[in-house]
């Protein structure tokens, strides 16, 4: 089933579905982030694939929209997990990541979808307060999972939301 959805307006920036024309800018905000950041070439495999879905945020007003933020995520089994979100470091603290994260879950909950998941580094604090204040709850714990050049290696939190109860 196809849904299309109206996109989602914050502040100055909306959220719209990625295209591929927007992978080599994801692949710069990534590396901002990741110690691995992803290559165009594994994006355009994610883009590919009918139960990957995502999200950019665009600022308004501007010539070419590109994407100062995206999030990915990924059905399967009536679950879903997040496979990446990042907002590029210039354009922070704006609510972007909130908005990306709202944009996937009306999408999951229209599709009925019953669980999220994600991982987070427990050094995160930022993103760990995003995902209480979304209903996120701590589920497991993966350690030494983050590789962070010159410090010791972070480990991964494992957050699940529930969906099927907030129908």
């Amino acid at each position: 089933m196809a849904l299309s959805f109206a996109p989602f307006r914050r502040r100055d920036f909306m959220v719209r579905r990625l295209e591929a024309d927007d992978i080599p800018i994801l692949t710069a905000i990534h590396e901002q982030h990741f110690a691995r950041p992803w290559t165009d070439s594994e994006f355009e495999s994610l883009l590919a694939q009918d139960a990957v879905i995502g999200f950019a945020a665009v600022e308004e007003g501007t010539a070419r929209a590109e994407p100062c933020g995206f999030i990915l995520a990924r059905r399967a089994a009536g679950e879903a997990e997040i496979l990446t979100i990042a907002v590029a470091r210039a354009y922070r603290r704006r609510g972007i990541g909130r908005a990306l994260m709202d944009a996937v879950l009306r999408m999951l909950h229209a599709e009925r979808v019953e669980a999220l998941f994600l991982e987070v580094d427990e050094k995160n604090t930022a993103a760990l307060a995003l995902y209480g204040r979304l209903g996120f709850r701590q589920v497991g714990r993966r350690p030494d999972y983050y590789d962070n050049p010159g410090s010791p290696r972070g480990n991964a939190l494992v957050m699940r939301r529930d969906l099927r109860q907030e129908r």
